[in-house]
């Protein structure tokens, strides 16, 4: 039987990476929990993963597509679209689900010791069944339109672990923050909704690039989906090459990714007293 030793002199910012690896247990279950309650008694089960990104694409064709006339090249405007809507689509359920995960959590939090950080990270597990849905469905469509993936598919295991970082970084952020101010709490489908269209997901970012000035780019690149998306669909159906502005958007992932993680592991030994 394993001993585990709680020491209180450990520094705050010390990150434990193996004591997150001896509790893989507990996160798969989580997960597992969290996938069998989602679907459990519902007659549409796993179609439910699909409908919202068909319902939204749907949406996002008449309006950019056929009403606004969004020029996304030979690319057509349902691929273009779900190829940014995939990623995204994984980047605000995570947001959505690990910004509420401690609160709705608090009675293990406060009865038993176990890394808190594998709360936001079983979110983050679960995403994976509507991102892969969404990818299933990506590739039904370029089927269907025979249009073939670009070459820059072999970076996309880069841009997918890019995907799941961004997802975590303000994960593990948002469930820290709301578990000291709760206000975030109704902050957060804000932003999940603002983000939708502050992000190129409907439209291509070089409709912008041409048009602002660098000031304006700049604070737009700040969101870190901007660039996670355009390289994610890049990877998926090519194009031209990612312009500068987006490596910004990925200097912003990381950043948020390391100091979300300090930020947590500074708020978790106070965590079961103020949740």
């Amino acid at each position: 039987m394993n001993q585990i030793v709680i020491d209180s002199n450990k520094r705050a910012l010390f990150l434990n990476i193996k004591e997150i690896l001896d509790y893989k247990e507990l996160l798969f279950m989580l997960a597992y929990r969290d996938l069998k309650v989602r679907y459990a008694q519902t007659f549409l089960g796993l179609l439910w993963a699909a409908i919202q990104p068909v319902s939204t694409l749907v949406i996002f064709t008449i309006v950019f597509s056929k009403a606004a006339r969004v020029d996304t090249g030979t690319v057509p405007y349902p691929i273009f679209a779900l190829a940014g809507m995939s990623a995204w689509g994984y980047f605000s359920f995570v947001l959505s689900q690990a910004g509420n995960s401690l609160i709705s959590s608090q009675h293990m939090v406060k009865k038993i010791y176990f890394p808190r950080l594998i709360i936001p990270i079983s979110k983050a597990l679960v995403g994976f069944v509507d991102f892969f849905v969404a990818l299933i469905f990506l590739v039904i469509l370029m089927l269907i339109y025979q249009y073939p993936p670009s070459l820059n598919i072999v970076w996309l295991p880069v841009f997918f672990i890019i995907t799941v970082i961004s997802g975590l970084a303000v994960g593990i952020w948002m469930s820290a923050l709301t578990i000291r101010y709760r206000d975030f709490q109704h902050i957060l489908p804000f932003l999940v909704q603002f983000g939708l269209y502050a992000t190129p997901i409907a439209y291509p970012a070089n409709l912008l690039t041409g048009k602002l000035p660098n000031w304006a780019l700049s604070f737009y690149y700040l969101n870190p989906m901007a660039g996670v998306v355009e390289g994610f669909r890049w990877s998926l159906i090519g194009g031209d090459a990612l312009n500068t502005w987006s490596y910004l958007s990925f200097l912003i992932v990381f950043f948020l990714f390391v100091s979300g993680l300090y930020y947590f592991k500074s708020v978790e030994k106070v965590m079961a007293d103020i949740v």
